[in-house]
């Protein structure tokens, strides 16, 4: 999913999709999964030159991925959509005056607590950090320069910065990742029921559908191995008054009423995948410098005075 949080962030994607060839470009591909430039050109009646400028824009945006196929198209540049999901955000709870909000970003390897089974790892940008299929490198120092981490099932938590000032409830609470299920080598199709939960409280399930690894994470280090996992999905959760929501749609109704979260409250976010689940397929996060984001775990409060008395 691409996030656009405000309207001046989304300018140069709405000019994009205001193209008429460029929109037909992407509904093309989203019918035939991936095409190369020749085939694209000559379905859309236009010349390879003017194609080109058009590609370059959608792939400068990240609504399109262009990679190099030297077999299967005879040394072609191969296309195919990369976002199908676009969250635009057209005013912001600063902007409407409907509370304050707190930002903050938790590196993935800052976590406070876990418990990993095989498979799993955990590495930098620039090395592995000790061994594969070793959960006591999870300890190890290095972790806090982690850029992905990968579990078969067991968990990961995070304790989520609260310094708001006194006197302010939390109203709502919104989580971004980039997150997908862990198989051996990988599997883009590998379901994977991921739980959330918050204090302790499950606050919802997603199921990921794989763990991906066709092509290069767009951020992935050269390095990091052709046939292991390169990139994620972007999540969103959010936690508000009325229940909780992955991507916008409701997963529960726990809400931030009922867990009644203040100024003073600890909060631990918990990844995990369980060993009864219906799909026990892993877990894998991506941080900074790694699959197509290169983003932590963004954390995003909006907070509002409490009632007088209950202070």
């Amino acid at each position: 999913m691409l996030h656009i949080r405000n309207l001046e962030e989304g300018v140069e994607l709405f000019k994009v999709l205001g193209s008429d060839i460029r929109v037909n470009i992407i509904l093309l591909l989203l019918k035939e999964k991936e095409m190369n430039m020749n085939e694209i050109a000559a379905r859309l009646q236009i010349t390879n030159g003017a194609l080109t400028s058009h590609i370059r824009k959608l792939e400068e945006t990240g609504l399109i991925r262009v990679t190099q196929d030297s077999v299967g198209h005879g040394n072609q540049k191969v296309c195919s959509v990369l976002e199908t999901r676009i969250l635009v955000e057209i005013g912001t709870q600063e902007e409407t005056g409907e509370g304050s909000i707190f930002r903050a970003e938790i590196p993935v390897g800052q976590y406070s607590d876990y418990q990993v089974f095989p498979t799993c790892g955990i590495s930098t940008t620039k090395k592995m950090i000790g061994e594969v299929d070793d959960p006591r490198y999870f300890a190890h120092p290095d972790r806090a320069e982690a850029g992905i981490l990968w579990l078969s099932k067991g968990y990961v938590e995070y304790l989520v910065p609260n310094i708001l000032p006194a006197g302010q409830k939390i109203d709502e609470l919104t989580f971004t990742m980039e997150i997908s299920s862990e198989a051996p080598g990988f599997n883009n199709d590998w379901p994977s029921d991921i739980t959330f939960l918050l204090n302790d409280t499950p606050v919802g399930v997603w199921t990921s559908p794989g763990d991906f690894g066709d092509r290069h994470g767009l951020f992935t280090p050269n390095w990091w191995f052709s046939g292991w996992n390169q990139y994620g999905l972007l999540k969103m959760l959010v936690i508000d008054q009325n229940g909780t929501y992955i991507d916008g749609m409701k997963i529960s109704d726990v809400s931030t009423t009922q867990l009644q979260l203040d100024y003073k409250s600890q909060i631990r976010l918990k990844f995990a995948v369980q060993e009864d689940a219906a799909h026990v397929g892993g877990m894998t996060l991506f941080g900074s410098g790694f699959g197509n984001y290169s983003q932590g775990i963004r954390v995003r409060m909006r907070y509002s005075p409490m009632e007088k008395g209950n202070e």
